[in-house]
């Protein structure tokens, strides 16, 4: 209850106090700038003044505000050596531009330096300072509070998130503000940051160049670390952009920041620990990665494969903090090495420095020379007295290393295109015109149209988005035998070429982690080798996946494929999946066991048939060959020995020809053949039904009317196959669906019903001929050559009849060799059948080839 009794009397006090306030100011016409006066840490009068902003200590302590009074102004601790080096620089280039008589003659440049303490609020503060001055003006009470900039650029900072702010603030004002060592790509955005101009590349190309660095080792698998700030966040997702598109993957990326507590800091050594890749991106700003160093040597985090962004990875203030070889081996980006004359030598003249009476600079000079003065409040103990004359040349530490020599340059770079853009507004030549009313949009819209050389033949321009070109040198962490990190040059990327040619390593042996030789693997999967594709693995990223094998008739001839490409279909994969070999052409050869067996029978086949039609001819007069019509036993055994020889066709490599011959030739020869058969039947069934009393058949069926009858039969087949031939003829077919490894040469047939005509043609006369020749079978007579025909038709259908199921079962060259041995069998059966017994007969038994005996007059004959 108190309390809330107590508000409005705090209430009507408060509104009471503004009330003064307000008529307090609205009495005095005088314009000051609001809170506490800051003043710069160091300075020096000139007729145009500079700006300078960087961070000579790099924290500043808590303080717990009550909101019940006025915040205590901010106390900055951690002394920097790296901002007393940038303003060194600074102050270098001015001083070399004051003594030259060529640049800004008779012009002397002045200057304001202030130190942000790494603090955004504090950066935008000073830079107000900057531009409005800390002293009170007196103007009439009706006019606006306004005067001219103070300084006409402001050089700095060394950050990309206090500039971000720096620059949002001073932007309207138009006052040029160029950056030595702020890289987010961020800045490039002049709608945002109209007045922003930087010495060092974006990040933008760092970022995509880091990424084809870590591609080029082949490590897909990788931790990252960002600074939790605009450099390292927007730095780190241009990075884990790329990174995706060159299939990158990142198995964790945190973020740090100098002011988190100790247990964030565990927990990131927790997860770098958990992990298994053994890459670490690190895209740290220095100060962050100063905190960082300390815990990972507390847990002893060695082993991991460090790559650094510019910011870090050629500090020899970051080296130096690693004491235990945690960062050896680190491999990253950094500005090309550069050399001013006489900068190096200016820089470490630190005497001018003490001669200021600021406080910060004792400091500075007590931790530079380890001593301290005889009147420090410093706590430091256990430390030699400062005199104030100590010797630079024996001090051996990050300040006189030198090692940011390029960012130096940066700052010298930055300072020279203010003056060349003043030298052109103020028309210098041997003078230079005083009485030019300098505008700070005027001087920030000749900075960007500069373009010259500095005194070491360097090229100083900025793009439409106020940045210089990107090149890179590749720096590598190689320690020395006294312990010292060495950071040698290993390579170069330059972003203005192709991207297939921007990466460029030097032929130099690189150090890698724990001081290998040999380059880190760090992968989610290890490749696929040729012959397998990969296979995501569920619910992980893509670099995360299982090496499957080819199918198949499938290939991947590549390493880590994604699919496997299916082979031509006139090839066939290997063994091992990664190469296509021509199939085997299948066809029956003669070269073949198969093919020379069947060619010896077809040969034999026709031995035999010549041996007969020998035989046959020798005796043709003999009754036995006269009494079963001579002349159509010539022609069947000529059809035999064509029966026997087309078999041959179906042997060899087909070709157009061979395709159309074998059908052809098979289906005529066969019919001539049944023909001449079925010719001989009818004769048998004629002759038997002439010698009944008043028969005079003969007469219809003689000589004449066989002949005519065998051409007649044979024929058909012919017109058959013409037909055949002329709408779809047989052709040769490489047949893939059969065998996965083979090719089979076949014929396809063309027709089918073509085909199957031929074959049912013959098998409609076969059937005929055995219908005729079982009712002959009975006939009276010694030697019934009608038993012989039934026998050698029932054989030949029983062969024809059984290769139909085979023929369609059997696969490839197997089927064009049962179509062969249904050839030859039914055409032996033919000759064994109806000619070997007469053979028999008047070979080994002439006594029996007499009339008397074929008339049936003789003893009875059994066969």
């Amino acid at each position: 209850m108190m309390s809330v009794q107590r508000w409005p009397e705090q209430g009507w006090a408060l509104l009471h106090l503004l009330l003064v306030v307000s008529f307090t100011h609205a009495d005095e016409p005088v314009c000051r700038q609001r809170g506490d006066q800051e003043n710069p840490q160091l300075s020096k009068d000139g007729d145009i003044m500079l700006g300078g902003i960087f961070s000579f200590q790099s924290s500043c302590k808590d303080r717990q505000d009550t909101y019940m009074h006025k915040p205590l102004p901010l106390q900055c601790t951690s002394l920097n050596f790296r901002g007393f080096q940038f303003a060194q620089a600074m102050l270098f280039a001015i001083e070399e531009i004051n003594n030259s008589t060529e640049l800004l003659p008779g012009i002397s440049l002045g200057y304001k330096i202030y130190d942000a303490c790494a603090s955004i609020a504090r950066g935008v503060r000073v830079a107000l300072a900057l531009a409005n001055g800390n002293q009170a003006t007196f103007v009439p009470s009706e006019k606006p509070c306004a005067r001219p900039a103070q300084v006409q650029a402001i050089m700095g900072e060394t950050s990309s998130s206090p500039c971000m702010a720096i620059a949002t603030v001073i932007g309207p004002f138009h006052i040029p503000m160029i950056s030595h060592f702020a890289t987010c790509a961020c800045l490039s955005d002049k709608t945002k940051y109209p007045s922003f101009l930087r010495t060092i590349p974006s990040d933008y190309y760092q970022s995509r160049a880091l990424a084809q660095l870590v591609k080029h080792f082949g490590w897909t698998w990788v931790g990252a670390i960002r600074s939790n700030d605009d450099y390292g966040n927007n730095g780190m997702a241009i990075f884990t952009e790329t990174a995706q598109h060159l299939g990158i993957c990142l198995e964790y990326s945190v973020s740090v920041f100098r002011t988190d507590p100790p247990d964030k800091l565990q927990k990131i050594t927790e997860i770098i620990k958990a992990s298994t890749s053994k890459v670490i991106v690190a895209f740290l700003s220095p100060t962050d990665m100063d905190v960082l160093i300390p815990e990972l040597s507390h847990h002893n985090l060695t082993g991991y494969q460090w790559v650094g962004s510019e910011s870090w990875i050629f500090d020899s203030q970051t080296a130096a903090m690693d004491r235990h070889h945690i960062l050896d081996g680190a491999i990253g980006l950094s500005i090309p090495e550069a050399h001013v004359s006489g900068m190096r030598e200016f820089m470490l003249d630190v005497k001018p420095l003490n001669s200021t009476s600021h406080k910060l600079f004792t400091e500075f000079w007590e931790n530079l020379f380890s001593c301290k003065f005889k009147h420090s409040k410093s706590s430091a103990g256990n430390q030699t007295e400062c005199t104030g004359h100590e010797d630079v040349s024996g001090v051996q530490n990050s300040f006189t290393y030198m090692s940011l020599m390029p960012i130096f340059y940066n700052v010298y770079k930055g300072v020279y295109a203010v003056a060349h853009a003043l030298h052109n507004i103020l028309s210098c030549n041997k003078t230079c015109d005083n009485n030019m009313q300098l505008e700070p949009l005027m001087i920030l819209q000749h900075i960007k149209k500069i373009h010259f050389k500095t005194k070491e033949g360097d090229e100083v321009y900025f793009n439409e988005n106020g940045d210089p070109a990107a090149n890179y040198e590749i720096i590598n962490w190689q320690p020395t035998e006294h312990g010292i990190v060495d950071f040698v040059k290993v390579g170069l990327h330059d972003s203005s070429l192709p991207a297939d040619k921007q990466l460029n390593l030097l032929n130099k042996s690189l150090f890698w982690a724990q001081n290998s030789q040999k380059v880190p693997l760090s992968v989610c999967s290890e490749k696929c080798p040729p012959g397998t594709h990969k296979v995501l693995q569920k619910g992980k990223p893509v670099c995360c996946y299982d090496c499957l094998r080819c199918a198949e008739g499938e290939i991947s001839n590549v390493t880590d494929s994604i699919t496997c490409a299916r082979c031509h279909p006139e090839f066939w994969s290997n063994e091992k999946r990664d190469a296509c070999v021509k199939k085997v052409e299948e066809f029956l050869s003669y070269e073949e066991i198969m093919g020379a067996l069947l060619t010896a029978a077809s040969l034999f086949g026709t031995f035999m048939t010549a041996v007969v039609a020998f035989i046959f001819f020798r005796y043709r007069q003999t009754p036995i060959v006269r009494a079963n019509n001579s002349e159509l036993s010539f022609l069947l055994l000529f059809s035999l020995t064509l029966c026997f020889l087309c078999s041959l066709t179906f042997i060899g490599q087909p070709s157009e020809l061979s395709c159309m011959l074998r059908h052809t030739a098979f289906g005529i020869t066969f019919v001539l053949c049944i023909s001449c058969v079925l010719g001989k039947t009818i004769v048998v069934l004629m002759a038997f039904r002439a010698t009944l009393p008043g028969s005079n058949v003969m007469k219809w069926f003689g000589p004449a009317q066989q002949k005519l009858s065998v051409l007649g039969f044979t024929l058909i087949q012919v017109i058959i196959c013409i037909l055949w031939l002329i709408i779809s003829p047989p052709f040769p077919f490489n047949n893939f669906k059969e065998s996965n490894e083979k090719i089979i040469l076949e014929c396809a047939l063309g027709s089918a019903v073509g085909f199957w005509a031929v074959l049912g043609y013959i098998g409609l006369l076969a059937m005929l001929c055995f219908i005729l020749a079982f009712l002959a079978r009975k006939l009276p007579d010694n030697f019934n050559e009608a038993k012989f025909i039934t026998f050698s038709m029932l054989i030949f259908c029983a062969v024809w009849i059984t290769f139909i199921p085979a023929y369609v079962s059997s696969p490839g060259k197997f089927s064009v060799a049962v179509e062969i041995f249904a050839i030859l069998a039914s055409s032996f059966g033919l000759l064994v059948c109806i000619f070997i017994p007469k053979c028999y007969i008047i070979l080994l038994k002439p006594e029996k080839n007499t009339k008397k005996n074929m008339m049936g007059k003789g003893a009875p004959t059994s066969f």
